[in-house]
């Protein structure tokens, strides 16, 4: 953010400087608002923005670089909140929280947002019954996902989120051609963000993308905004354009993270598990907002981080409860070669219900969900004593839900030039199908090895 026009009365002048904290004292007569941008006169680079006030004092967080700020330095008020650029040029783009493009080309905004709003108004959101398709076999079956739910991929370090969520970004952008996507980039490696543009542009869905990054070498306050600068975009595109919207958002714990270390650098006191005080009100503040309205939907997708592969974390269950659907990924599941590497107990979808996914899908995920009950109990007596003490009926139903969890893996689009696998897209119908049709035993004698890594039972040459 330029500062080529600096106009305005001097406000007062930095008293001191604690780590991305800046206190200023007053000595104009006006005292800015709260999370108004203050910038310097002297120095144009220098972004402040107002967390406090007391009697002679304000209180800001430092959203430049902290090396060009020093005692004494003049500031004047902008008058103004942190705004970004939005617009259908931003599709396509690669920028920072300022809106600076980091892709190399020139961008010249259409407007500006605030990345600050109130939720929707309850008489202007809209419940949808309309079921959105991935194209993933193992999430339209076991977590149907409806237009406008808030969608979580929870998992440890290195159990393919990222990837999981760039291919629900390809497939869906690729079926919905006026839907637009907004991905945050939180907190990440600023190789995933090149590694995301790089995929994206690859498949083609750049054009129809917007991506925000503020990543793990920004500061704190530049991460946790980077995460309401996404949402302001995907509501601009909502509500002033009337779009479908895809929000993407990785990752939603970096966002609790940087929240954390700037309660640690504002000194307030924490809460369970050393998180800050306030992470229940940051948490649906951000997700409130992420609705579907009468204008056009946000269906929000969001990788969540499990420290240390603690599924119990205090962060971790805030994020959890504010979704509608929790795609959990397992590492003993990835370790075994399965991909996506679903856990199948743990993930669950609000709109696992007849009145969301109709008779049939219902049908056949309750069927399956037995099997499964019992496939958990006899797994512990093949891990131990081997599949052959096991009865002709129990070994039946064994292999039978054996074969269902291979089918259920799939190769991705995104990772081909990995894994040299062609990416597949297999409709939710189609994919109900060759489930019944596995569970009316008509496959029973087939070898289970023969259902990884397939897309449709046809495709796969079994039927």
């Amino acid at each position: 953010m330029k500062t080529d026009k600096i106009e305005g009365k001097i406000l007062g002048q930095i008293a001191s400087v604690k780590g991305q904290v800046a206190y200023i004292e007053i000595t104009s007569n006006t005292f800015p608002a709260i999370s108004e941008i203050l910038i310097s006169p002297d120095e144009e680079d220098v972004i402040l923005e107002v967390y406090a006030q007391s009697r002679q004092h304000i209180l800001c967080q430092i959203l430049s670089n902290t090396s060009k700020i020093y005692r004494g330095m003049r500031v004047i008020a902008t008058n103004s909140d942190l705004k970004i650029p939005a617009g259908r040029n931003l599709l396509g783009r690669v920028v920072d929280l300022f809106g600076r493009p980091l892709d190399g080309a020139a961008l010249t905004p259409e407007t500006k947002v605030s990345i600050y709003s109130r939720s929707p108004s309850i008489t202007t959101v809209k419940r949808g019954y309309e079921i959105l398709e991935t194209g993933i076999k193992a999430i339209d079956f076991l977590t149907p996902i409806v237009k406008g739910a808030k969608v979580g991929l929870v998992g440890g370090a290195g159990v393919g989120k990222t990837i999981l969520l760039t291919e629900i970004l390809h497939n869906i952008t690729m079926k919905n051609p006026n839907t637009s996507s907004v991905f945050a980039g939180v907190g990440e490696r600023i190789r995933e963000g090149q590694e995301l543009y790089q995929r994206l542009s690859d498949s083609g869905v750049m054009t129809k993308t917007a991506i925000i990054l503020g990543q793990m070498n920004e500061n704190p306050a530049i991460r946790f905004r980077t995460a309401l600068a996404g949402t302001a975009l995907a509501e601009y595109f909502r509500d002033s354009l009337k779009m479908d919207v895809l929000f993407f958002m990785d990752n939603v714990f970096r966002f609790v993270q940087a929240g954390n270390e700037l309660s640690t650098l504002l000194g307030t006191i924490p809460s369970e598990q050393a998180y800050q005080a306030t992470l229940q009100t940051e948490i649906s503040k951000l997700e409130d907002r992420l609705v579907a309205t009468n204008n056009g939907s946000i269906t929000s997708f969001q990788n969540v981080y499990v420290p240390a592969d603690d599924i119990t974390d205090a962060g971790v269950n805030t994020i959890i409860s504010f979704l509608d659907t929790a795609v959990v990924l397992s590492r003993d599941v990835a370790q075994k070669g399965f991909y996506p590497p679903l856990d199948i107990s743990q993930s669950s979808s609000s709109t696992s219900s007849q009145t969301f996914v109709g008779a049939a899908h219902f049908k056949a995920l309750t069927q399956f969900q037995q099997l499964l009950d019992n496939y958990n109990r006899l797994s512990h007596i093949v891990a131990i004593l081997g599949e052959a003490e096991l009865s002709v009926e129990n070994r039946i139903l064994y292999n039978r839900t054996q074969k269902i969890i291979n089918y259920l893996t799939q190769p991705f689009f995104v990772t081909e030039k990995q894994t040299g696998r062609k990416g597949v897209f297999v409709p939710r119908i189609t994919t109900i199908e060759d489930i019944n049709l596995i569970l009316s035993g008509k496959l029973d004698d087939l070898d289970t090895e023969k259902f990884m890594f397939l897309g449709s039972l046809k495709e796969g040459g079994i039927v």
